[in-house]
């Protein structure tokens, strides 16, 4: 039983070429797998379901759809862009939403899959943060609000993002090896997969091991396991 799991795809009208391979990736390598699993941050922003009309959006739900009809099952967790996807895109996109962390039987071994964003515990600023828009009510008021004024929040929060990312030590922005071991006790897993880091690896530990996902923003890749274990696969 093949799976392939990719994340960071962090797809965004401004970047046609990551959808570009994305949609070729879905159309071709991402049909000889039995499952799919996407791992946070398909898109670089999701401010609601209902903003499934808008073209980009439409498109790429199509194409999974269009997977997920071919016999591949495809799940999908959110993400610290797009945390807000809901039971409308899943049934557009012909998916299965999961929890923030999920273990599942891959190729025999119980695999812990999340986004990566919680074991980066150093960062508390990122922290408080994700606390505060994950919660009910603050996810309530913002869906609340007009797609213009979402969109327009969406964009500033992608700003700051980026202007995080050239101000903060590295270290900062990486897992904690302290939540990572936690993470693996709490969940009994002798594996982990995960993206958010934008730092591809392969890490091993006595008797487990943590694969990091590569982002899409220039090659991208995902990672295919099977009961041989797992590899990277490249995208042409």
């Amino acid at each position: 039983m093949l799976t392939y799991f990719a994340s960071d795809i962090h797809l965004h009208p401004s970047r046609p070429e990551t959808a570009r391979l994305f949609g070729e990736f879905l159309a071709g390598p991402a049909r000889s797998a039995e499952h799919l699993y996407l791992l946070g941050d398909l898109f670089d922003a999701w401010i609601g379901d209902d903003d499934l009309a808008d073209p980009f959006n439409a498109g790429i739900a199509a194409a999974l759809k269009a997977l997920a009809e071919a016999g591949v099952h495809i799940r999908f967790l959110p993400g610290n862009r797009d945390f807000l996807i809901g039971s409308g895109f899943a049934a557009a996109a012909g998916l299965s939403l999961l929890p923030d962390e999920t273990v599942a039987d891959i190729g025999g071994t119980p695999t812990l899959l999340l986004h990566g964003d919680t074991l980066c515990t150093a960062d508390r600023e990122y922290q408080d943060f994700r606390t505060l828009v994950r919660s009910p009510a603050w996810q309530r008021d913002f869906l609340a609000k007009p797609l213009a004024e979402r969109r327009h929040v969406a964009e500033e929060l992608r700003g700051r993002s980026e202007a995080e990312k050239r101000t903060k030590p590295m270290a900062l922005m990486d897992t904690n090896e302290t939540a990572v071991a936690q993470a693996f006790a709490a969940s009994g897993a002798a594996r982990m997969i995960h993206g958010h880091t934008h730092r591809q690896a392969h890490h091993e530990y006595p008797g487990r091991e943590r694969w990091v996902l590569p982002e899409w923003d220039h090659a991208g890749g995902a990672l295919a396991c099977d009961a041989a274990g797992c590899r990277w696969l490249a995208l042409p």
